[in-house]
């Protein structure tokens, strides 16, 4: 009776169910050999055939039924008396070694293969040589729609036994754990793999490297800028894995890595077999504000701004645009650090090749102002084919400093022709030959002491550029904008634009010179002030400005003096101060040098002195009146009588009381005397 067969149901059966199955096992096979012992062949078929059918009636809940109802402490497997179980003790390790031989080695957490054994709407059911066979969701194969019975599978076992008694296996995370080791495999062998990019985020793009999520960034898609990275998604590329994070399961791949290689070995071979001249298609890959790289098909090529056109162009992007192909020249070449020179304008003949030959020194040309710089502007005649205006050729006037207060990018003018080089490709323009030089007849015109009107242009500290007409212009000194007032800046005196009357103080027309005044249009006052501010005379004239050298103080008529420190202390011993009205005596004139220097101590000063000087004249008048008094009283003594003792007695009290108080006022006016010095 074959059993294996009857038993051979995908169900869950534990280890005391399989003790009771075996155990019945034994005990219908002991049966059976009594049977046909008694009662024949064709007897023991049928009794078989009813065995059998019994034994395919049995259910697992009924042995369960029937394990709960015989416990394991009752039930002796070596009992004698139930006859069955009576193998030696070789047989039973012999069957136990058979037994063990038919199942597998599981252990949790390792990666095995599986055959499939069926598959359902739910589960796909493997056998695994296990105990019991494993369930995996269907879901877990949706990347195999053709999964059929008979099929190898790679599972990780998660568990050998869950709370059901079942063993968990998972297709995915044996995907995931193969993924990995490859994955790292890949980092350290510097290997190429295969994945498929998912989807776009932000700054790159997510690919799928069997079953693992990898980040793509951007800057690794390509070596050119990539502006749409919506194009690559859905896409099934090669990477090479350039980072991996253990910790976080991240992954950063690289595709540029792999075109990095490919290119080099390009432009190896492409650099190797470059030479000067040679003209090659390429395609614009980038624009800078100072030339444009040029893709010559896996080695780039700089085309510098001054390369691309023979004329002048403010940006790359007025002659070119990206990925446009366009045929360029190898300007020059380094094999080491694979750099490569192009020239686009050297394709076309050079402008000066077809300049005119009528156009000759003297000639007079129109263009277009393409660059205007500190020193001059140039003039485009033709593209490419440009003269220098400078700035000293731009008008007849000296004042004209800047070259962008004249002339502008864009203008349209003409220009007279002053030198030209055909071979050097040089040639200089003039805009101020176009109009008569006035300095033709400056002689007649601006004779010296002839007055004329200016207009204020310029100032320096030294003076005033003024313009007499368009093309003349003259300078006016500061010291010759006014008679009487100091001007320490010309700006205290006039602005630019204002109108000035001026006279000419002198003409040189070689050097193309003008010397101009303003005050000599009036007459000098100073030979007047000198009848006036003579010295030593007193005139009130209030404080400007103090300074720690003095003070300056405007007196009568226009004039200013200067007082020196020492002179602007007061009687009462503080000094005079800005906006202070006060009385100053004229201590020194200078017509020439316009100067007058005024003192406001000298005045109480000199009366102080004049009052002593008055005071020790009275004093010397008293002294010598005593001095006649005592002379009188002593020849009136000499003609008295001797024995008049009384009156001697008198005249020498008189005598010594003159002389003590003559003493007495010589001591007081001495002392006075030092005190007001």
């Amino acid at each position: 009776m074959n059993y294996s067969s009857t038993f051979a149901v995908p169900i869950k059966v534990g280890k005391k169910e399989k003790n009771y199955l075996m155990a019945k096992k034994q005990e219908a096979e002991k049966e059976l050999k009594a049977k046909e012992a008694e009662l024949g062949t064709a007897t023991a078929n049928a009794e078989k055939e009813t065995i059998e059918s019994e034994a395919d009636l049995i259910s697992i809940e009924d042995i369960k039924s029937q394990i709960a109802t015989a416990p394991d402490a009752d039930f002796d497997w070596d009992a004698d008396d139930k006859k069955f179980g009576n193998y030696s003790d070789s047989d039973r390790e012999k069957f136990e070694k058979l037994y063990d031989g038919t199942f597998s080695s599981i252990t949790k957490g390792e990666i095995i293969t599986g055959t499939v054994v069926s598959v359902n709407n739910k589960d796909v059911v493997l056998n695994v040589g296990f105990k019991s066979d494993g369930l995996v969701s269907v879901s877990e194969f949706r990347d195999t729609p053709d999964l059929k019975v008979g099929d190898k599978v790679d599972v990780f076992v998660e568990s050998q036994e869950d709370a059901n008694g079942q063993l968990v296996l998972s297709r995915k995370r044996a995907k995931t754990q193969k993924s990995w080791e490859k994955i790292n495999s890949a980092l350290d062998n510097d290997e190429i793999i295969t994945g498929f990019v998912k989807s776009r985020t932000k700054g790159g793009l997510i690919v799928d490297i069997m079953g693992v999520e990898a980040f793509l960034p951007g800057s690794q898609i390509d070596i050119k800028p990539i502006r749409d990275y919506d194009v690559y998604v859905g896409k099934t590329m090669e990477f090479k894995v350039v980072k991996i994070n253990h910790e976080f399961k991240n992954v950063v791949v690289s595709h540029k890595v792999l075109i990095e290689d490919d290119l080099e070995n390009q432009k190896t071979e492409i650099v190797a077999k470059l030479e000067k001249g040679q003209v090659l298609e390429g395609t614009v890959k980038n624009i800078t504000d100072f030339g444009v790289f040029i893709d010559l098909g896996g080695v780039d090529g700089l085309l510098h701004i001054t390369d691309i056109s023979w004329g002048r162009i403010e940006h790359p992007r007025e002659v070119l645009s990206l990925d446009q192909k366009i045929n360029v020249v190898v300007l020059d070449f380094d094999d080491e650090k694979k750099r490569i020179a192009l020239g686009l304008k050297q394709l076309t003949p050079h402008p000066w090749q077809s300049l005119d030959e009528s156009i000759q020194i003297g000639s007079k040309v129109k263009g277009r102002i393409v660059t205007v710089a500190d020193y001059g502007a140039f003039l485009e005649i033709i593209p490419g084919v440009e003269g220098l205006i400078h700035v000293s050729e731009m008008s007849w006037s000296q004042n004209l400093r800047n070259p962008q207060e004249f002339l502008k990018v864009g203008d349209e003018i003409e220009a007279q022709v002053l030198t030209l080089d055909r071979d050097e490709r040089k040639m200089s323009l003039g805009i101020k030959q176009l109009t008569p030089d006035p300095w033709q007849n400056a002689g007649e015109k601006y004779a010296v002491g002839t007055q004329h009107v200016a207009t204020v242009k310029n100032m320096t500290n030294f003076g005033v550029f003024v313009e007499l007409e368009d093309g003349i212009d003259g300078l006016i000194h500061i010291s010759d904008l006014s008679w009487s007032k100091k001007v320490n800046h010309p700006n205290e005196f006039t602005k630019v634009g204002e109108k000035l009357n001026v006279v000419v103080l002198e003409l040189d027309i070689e050097n193309r010179k003008l010397s101009l005044g303003h005050k000599q249009l009036e007459e000098n006052p100073w030979d007047t002030f000198e009848t006036i501010f003579t010295l030593d005379s007193i005139h009130e004239g209030t404080v400007l400005k103090v300074t720690d050298k003095g003070a300056i103080v405007a007196l009568p008529y226009g004039v200013e003096g200067f007082v020196p420190t020492k002179h602007l202390v007061k009687e009462d011993g503080k000094s005079v101060k800005a906006d202070d009205v006060a009385e100053f005596k004229i201590i020194e004139f200078n017509k020439d040098s316009k100067r007058i220097v005024i003192s406001h101590s000298r005045i109480w000063e000199e009366a102080r002195a004049e009052a002593r000087v008055q005071d020790f004249e009275n004093r010397k008048k008293e002294a010598k009146a005593a001095t006649n008094a005592v002379k009188k009283v002593k020849d009136s003594v000499e003609k008295s009588t001797l024995g008049d003792l009384s009156v001697l007695a008198q005249l020498k009290e008189q005598m010594e009381g003159a002389e003590t108080k003559a003493a007495a006022k010589k001591s007081a006016d001495k002392k006075s005397e030092e005190e007001a010095n």
